[in-house]
């Protein structure tokens, strides 16, 4: 095959701009070298700080000043408050003593008035700017190292060592669920070691204090001041790895995945700035920040109840003046069962609050009542509401209800009483109902029954299979039981009169209120 003269021009000259192409390339690449290694010979004065932390990798602990490798480390401070901290001074003590590792210190949003850090300390600021790339605010590319040691504000290096003691200690645990190391800031008193159980199902944590012993501490969390190491890839692989409270997000989520923590006895880090703060003021800021914080984080993370090791709780659920916390309920399936939840602990305490208040209100007025239904069914199985019903039914006697000023002038409009319960008569039917507030719908249901030829009646039905005539005998007596927190009324003869209305072996079969939208499944409880 014979090559044309247009061919043969057209073959050189793409081979000539091959090579072209090529010395450029190289030329452009010796030049960022040495401009590279211009860099590392030259130290910058002290700074105001970047909101994007400097371009990805710069100091990012790849290259190790005087080693064959780079640092295994990167010193991470996340929690501090703008208008008073120390974040320069604990930058400039770890990098005096170790003036390779990278320092990071990281703001939800730019700090005010701005962080002066000095060479080798970055601010990385984790709110999106429009103009940035999405990398320049997502932690993991801005760390570069094998470990990360989280450090609280106000700390100091005087032992440059203690790196290759952490790294030492955390390594010597293996693959075993020790994935976090801890030295006290200060003193060993000043941290608590904790045991901390997760129970989602339940939106609930629960610490309790754990057992020390004389080579440290394994627990599932930390309560006060500590410097803790873990593993980039581990700290990187949680939901919110840099969440605040720090101690609270991290260790909600290393319990989840079964991870430990071990607190050392010793050694400990120093601390120049200790209170943090000079001034009453400024500390009532930092507490209510605080507050405000783990409120935000216990409800992203879907907690609604604390149990501390002290014996208190905190709620972040809802209450008397908010709304309840879910919605209307489609299918007699609440939204939070397609969560794999139940009822959020504090619905539940409005349940058990509006049932006492409810059952005082009809014994104080002469109205005869009785467990009905699911909450017959809760007080059996539980001694109390079923963990995944999200309200209360009582049966009354309709002759006993002009005996209760709440309810006999109900034929229309709702009451609002002096403790802020409201009684109304249901749009759905002919029956009372009780919320817990104006504000919160948590409610108990009240169903009129009367005896026709010895048979406990009504005039109007709902679908629901319980809802059914049954004889009076199952309340004569009405007998006391134990139900949410109080005695109760209920029906005799219980188990017959929950299999007349649900079926044969529900009290030992729990199942969900609609099957066909959502089953239980037995084998987790």
């Amino acid at each position: 095959m014979r090559i044309s003269l247009c061919q043969g021009l057209l073959t050189g000259a793409i081979i000539l701009n091959l090579l072209i192409l090529y010395y450029v390339s190289r030329a452009q690449q010796q030049m960022m070298d040495k401009r590279k290694e211009l860099g590392r010979g030259s130290r910058r004065a002290v700074r105001p700080a970047s909101p994007f932390g400097g371009a990805l990798g710069e100091h990012g602990g790849i290259a190790a000043e005087g080693h064959g490798r780079g640092p295994r480390v990167t010193v991470l401070l996340r929690e501090f408050e703008n208008f008073e901290n120390y974040v320069g001074d604990v930058a400039s003590s770890f990098l005096r003593q170790r003036p390779e590792l990278p320092f990071l210190a990281v703001a939800d949003t730019f700090p005010y008035p701005p962080l002066v850090l000095p060479e080798g300390a970055r601010l990385l600021v984790l709110s999106p700017s429009p103009e940035q790339p999405p990398q320049a605010h997502r932690p993991e590319f801005h760390v570069q190292t094998e470990f990360v040691l989280l450090v609280p504000d106000g700390v100091e290096l005087e032992q440059p060592r203690i790196f290759e003691r952490l790294i030492k200690e955390l390594e010597g645990e293996g693959g075993g669920p020790v994935r976090l190391v801890a030295v006290p800031v200060l003193a060993r008193s000043a941290v608590q070691c904790l045991h901390l159980r997760v129970n989602l199902k339940e939106w609930t944590a629960t610490y309790s204090p754990a057992a020390s012993g004389s080579s440290g501490s394994v627990c599932t969390a930390l309560q006060g001041d500590a410097v803790v190491l873990i593993r980039t890839e581990d700290l990187f692989n949680l939901s919110v790895p840099l969440g605040r409270p720090l101690f609270p997000a991290l260790f909600v989520q290393t319990t989840l995945r079964g991870w430990k923590v071990k607190l050392l006895e010793s050694p400990c880090f120093s601390a120049n700035h200790r209170p943090l703060f000079n001034s009453a003021h400024n500390q009532w800021k930092a507490d209510t920040i605080l507050k405000e914080a783990t409120g935000r984080l216990m409800r992203n993370f879907g907690l609604k109840r604390l149990l501390l090791p002290e014996g208190k709780e905190q709620w972040f659920g809802c209450t008397k003046e908010t709304p309840r916390c879910f919605g209307t309920v489609q299918d007699d399936t609440p939204d939070y069962l397609y969560l794999d939840r139940w009822t959020p602990p504090c619905c539940l305490r409005a349940l058990r609050e509006t049932t006492k208040y409810v059952i005082n209100v009809l014994e104080s007025s002469g109205v005869r009542y009785w467990l009905e239904g699911g909450s017959l069914l809760g007080a059996v199985r539980h001694q109390d509401i079923i963990p995944w019903d999200y309200d209360v039914d009582l049966g009354i006697y309709l002759e006993d209800v002009p005996n209760c000023d709440h309810l006999k002038n109900l034929d229309s409009g709702s009451l609002v009483d002096a403790n802020g319960y409201v009684w109304e008569r249901a749009v759905e039917g002919d029956f009372y109902r009780v919320q817990y507030s104006e504000a919160n719908h948590l409610h108990v249901d009240l169903w009129p029954f009367y005896s026709r030829n010895s048979v406990m009646t009504k005039d109007t039905w709902t679908e629901h299979k319980q809802d059914v005539e049954f004889p009076e005998h199952f309340l004569q007596p009405l007998v006391p039981m134990p139900f949410a927190g109080i005695t109760a009324y209920g029906p005799n003869n219980q188990r017959a009169f929950l299999e007349l209305k649900f079926g044969e072996g529900v009290i030992e079969n729990p199942q969900y209120p609609n099957p066909m939208k959502k089953r239980l499944d037995r084998s987790k409880l």
